[in-house]
């Protein structure tokens, strides 16, 4: 599976429609359009790494031209969730038709279906998630963008014959995302009946009489159908590479814990041997705790206490290996790189020289990071005040994460209302 969940609609499959000519793109017996690169990847690779990312749909299957195996095998990396491409027909209906056979065949059928152009690229996770919960307003769902302009209907020679009301019209994206049961059996009754010219699964749905449901859809993904939108396309990513580009984000933690009679102490997620023992709600590691609390404010997303509250009996006597390994998960779900941990412990006792290296491999383990990018250091209290007393023990660290710049206007993804 390509995530940890499932869509409402349940099993979902994407299907990518790549078998056209692409005859508008340019010089004769240049590659088809969908195996054009960008930013080193084919335009089909792009368009299926966007579906396979998605932790809302189970499997991809490419529809290509018979032609095109080789074309594929070179421009698409291998991947568990994606299937073996099917062979399309002479247009795009008669293509997804032959995609929605393959999945009928499978022994696990999908509950819902996407249908997406491969000449899309930038199709967007969040546009991914409003079609599969439009389908559970309606039979299907469609991203669209509101027509901005001024409609005129012409005549051949040119001449306008009239002005149309905007109202209402939507220029249609994909992916277009259907109940299967229900595509499959309009896709059937259509081929049957001699119909192979729709130009999109909102028609076929149409003729059909199934219902279908407009969500916002977004400027970006628009399809490259010539060489300007091609260099449109080159434009778009590189200004998104600029905004892409991850700065570090520092945070701080401390954590103070009273030292009480009866050792073991855990320090770093070392066990050392002490007649005492820090005193908490959980194993009371300082360290671990500290860390916790520099990750968690390095990514701004509030402190220990708010995660792992101590009032909540679930974490009394919990190891802080816990906390530590779920700060870690909360900032690489951000699309934060961890790169620097440095804790400095405070303390009378116990020495912590000797378990220096046995701290930084520990903390490293936890974090899935080399040891290398992991400082543990310790100092004394000079005598003074409650530590220097031997009464508690104390820790200050720091965390460095690269995290992504903050996307900003339509380069960056920001959806365009349905209503325009």
């Amino acid at each position: 599976m390509s995530g940890s969940s499932q869509s409402p609609a349940g099993f979902t499959a994407a299907i990518i429609v790549a078998a056209g000519r692409g005859s508008r793109m340019g010089d004769a017996g240049s590659a088809p359009k969908q195996y054009a690169r960008l930013g080193g990847q084919s335009l089909l690779a792009h368009s299926c790494k966007a579906f396979l990312d998605h932790g809302d749909v189970a499997v991809v299957l490419p529809v290509i031209h018979p032609g095109d195996v080789s074309l594929f095998n070179e421009a698409v990396s291998p991947h568990p969730d994606l299937l073996a491409p099917v062979f399309g027909g002479a247009t795009r209906q008669q293509s997804v038709h032959a995609g929605l056979k393959a999945l009928a065949e499978r022994e696990t059928k999908p509950d819902t279906v996407l249908v997406h152009d491969a000449a899309r690229p930038f199709i967007s996770a969040s546009t991914i998630t409003a079609v599969l919960q439009g389908i559970e307003e309606s039979t299907g769902a469609l991203p669209g963008l509101a027509v901005p302009d001024t409609v005129k209907r012409a005549r051949s020679d040119g001449l306008i014959e009239e002005t149309l009301s905007r109202d209402g019209l939507y220029l249609a994206q994909t992916p277009q995302g259907f109940l299967f049961g229900d595509l499959l059996a309009a896709h059937d009754n259509a081929a049957a009946e001699g119909h192979s010219g729709f130009t999109d699964d909102a028609a076929v749905a149409e003729w059909a009489g199934l219902s279908t449901v407009i969500v916002p859809g977004n400027a970006e993904n628009f399809k490259i159908t010539t060489k300007r939108d091609l260099n449109k396309a080159f434009d778009i990513m590189q200004v998104n590479k600029k905004l892409d580009v991850k700065h570090p984000h520092v945070g701080h933690g401390y954590d103070v814990h009273r030292l009480v009679q009866g050792g073991p102490i855990v320090v770093c997620g070392i066990e050392i041997a002490s007649k005492l023992r820090a005193d908490g709600h959980s194993d009371a590691d300082v360290g671990l705790h500290a860390l916790t609390d520099a990750l968690l404010g390095a990514i701004c997303d509030g402190d220990i206490g708010s995660h792992f509250p101590p009032s909540d009996p679930r974490w009394k006597g919990a190891s802080s290996d816990r906390f530590l390994a779920h700060a870690c998960r909360l900032a690489r779900e951000k699309d934060g790189d961890i790169v620097h941990l440095d804790v400095t412990l405070i303390c009378e006792a116990p020495k912590i020289g000797p378990h220096r290296d046995a701290m930084r491999s520990r903390i490293a383990g936890i974090c899935g990071l080399s040891a290398s990018h992991v400082s543990v250091k310790a100092t004394t209290h000079e005598r003074i005040g409650t530590i220097g007393r031997g009464e508690g023990i104390a820790a200050m660290a720091t965390a460095t994460v690269m995290m992504p710049a903050m996307s900003a206007g339509l380069v960056a993804g920001e959806e365009e209302t349905a209503q325009g």
